[in-house]
């Protein structure tokens, strides 16, 4: 049977999401109909283009470029500050959608999902019409807009719903690459970089069909393992699997680009609280318990260190997992100004595993207490009703889940 495959992507996603929430709070103006970006302060190493709006891409501006080059194209340009807490809960919205309509959903990444509907599409509807039905729904239900590619497998969707934008639904059949892919700059195959481009265009590959229609072995002669790929890309061939996130973690963790360099204990580890109320609330909402706790560091010269430590009883408690964290950041870190700290909690075990000794017993049961009240006061309130003492505020920082 072949395969029916989406590809859904959100239409500036974060331009778009921030609009909607604007539009939410009374604003009278859609950010997403003049020149706008989301972007930074410059101060903050975030002085770039994160999205833009239509109106700001007709000036030229590009995704990526700073924010100074962006703001001389367009001297009128509107720049709003990005809010990761606001794009993750729109992401989970759409993927609380894609949901309903099969369980092999992927997140290929915050803003992009694969569904593989191939065994979940009712009776007298077709791939398409639900690939519509998505589209409309999103769009009414959520506000922002996506793009819908379908095709027999991840790479043609995903080529798919790069075509014409916004708020569109292509198709990228089989019999349909030559006509719909071939002609593209080879630029525009996925995977195809910088890197590998001019190395193309010296072997007079210019287009997608130009690729193609090589020998797979001369790829391979001159890329490699990576020529391989991009010639099957190029031929619309791809067997690999919409993957499902699974149901059970295998780690979990969150780290940190701080605002500016830190090298404060106290104010690092005030940012290691908030990263490990922010995990541990994970770690609970699983109903895991974590067997190991690790730390992470980046220097401001991007030098990498990590320490962690294996806990005597596996334990979900904030307070507990804190203490463990402090100490191993204290026993490794030597006081120079630090741009990014992360927490990692490893060696997962569900709660009815837990096995623990009597002394602990009282203990545990009053952390557990607290941190239940805490969490459903967070659940019924917002994350951000209550925090703990020496909770650093962190909205203004960039935030990785793993």
């Amino acid at each position: 049977m072949e395969r029916k495959i989406l590809h859904v992507d959100v239409n500036s996603a974060f331009l778009s999401w921030t609009a909607v929430e604007m539009l939410k709070n009374g604003s009278t103006v859609d950010i997403r109909e003049i020149p706008s970006v989301i972007g930074g302060d410059e101060e903050k190493r975030k002085g770039i283009v994160l999205a833009k709006s239509i109106p700001a891409k007709k000036y030229g501006i590009k995704t990526a470029e700073p924010i100074y080059f962006a703001k001389q194209k367009c001297p009128n340009l509107q720049i709003f500050k990005s809010n990761f807490k606001i794009y993750r809960q729109y992401s989970n919205a759409m993927y609380n959608i894609l949901c309903q309509y099969t369980n092999r959903v992927e997140r290929f990444s915050i803003d992009e999902c694969f569904l593989d509907i191939t065994e979940f599409i009712p009776k007298g509807k077709t791939d398409l019409q639900i690939a519509y039905e998505i589209n409309h729904r999103i769009k009414q239900e959520l506000g922002f807009t996506v793009n819908v590619g379908v095709a027999p497998n991840k790479i043609l969707a995903k080529m798919a719903s790069d075509f014409e934008k916004p708020d569109k639904v292509h198709t990228l059949y089989a019999n349909e690459i030559s006509s719909k892919m071939w002609n593209l700059p080879v630029s525009e195959l996925f995977m195809v970089g910088k890197r590998s481009l001019p190395k193309l265009e010296r072997l007079g590959i210019k287009t997608i069909g130009d690729l193609a229609n090589r020998k797979k072995e001369e790829m391979v002669k001159v890329f490699g393992k990576f020529g391989k790929t991009i010639w099957e890309y190029a031929n619309g061939i791809d067997f690999s699997e919409v993957i499902s996130e699974p149901e059970t973690p295998k780690c979990i963790g969150n780290s940190v680009t701080l605002p500016k360099d830190l090298s404060d204990l106290f104010k690092i580890e005030e940012v290691l609280l908030a990263l490990t109320e922010q995990t541990a609330y994970r770690l609970r909402k699983h109903q895991l318990l974590a067997g190991t706790v690790g730390v992470q560091i980046r220097t401001k010269d991007f030098q990498n260190c990590s320490h962690q430590r294996t806990l005597l009883t596996p334990t979900s408690s904030t307070k507990i997992i804190y203490e463990n964290a402090k100490q191993i950041l204290e026993e490794f870190y030597h006081r120079e100004p630090i741009r990014l700290i992360g927490i990692k909690l490893d060696h997962l075990k569900p709660t009815d595993n837990l096995q623990i000794s009597l002394f602990d017993t009282k203990q545990n049961e009053k952390q557990s207490k607290l941190d239940k009240t805490i969490d459903n006061l967070k659940e019924k309130y917002g994350y951000n009703i209550i925090t703990r003492a020496g909770k650093m505020e962190t909205d203004d920082m960039m935030e990785f889940k793993e």
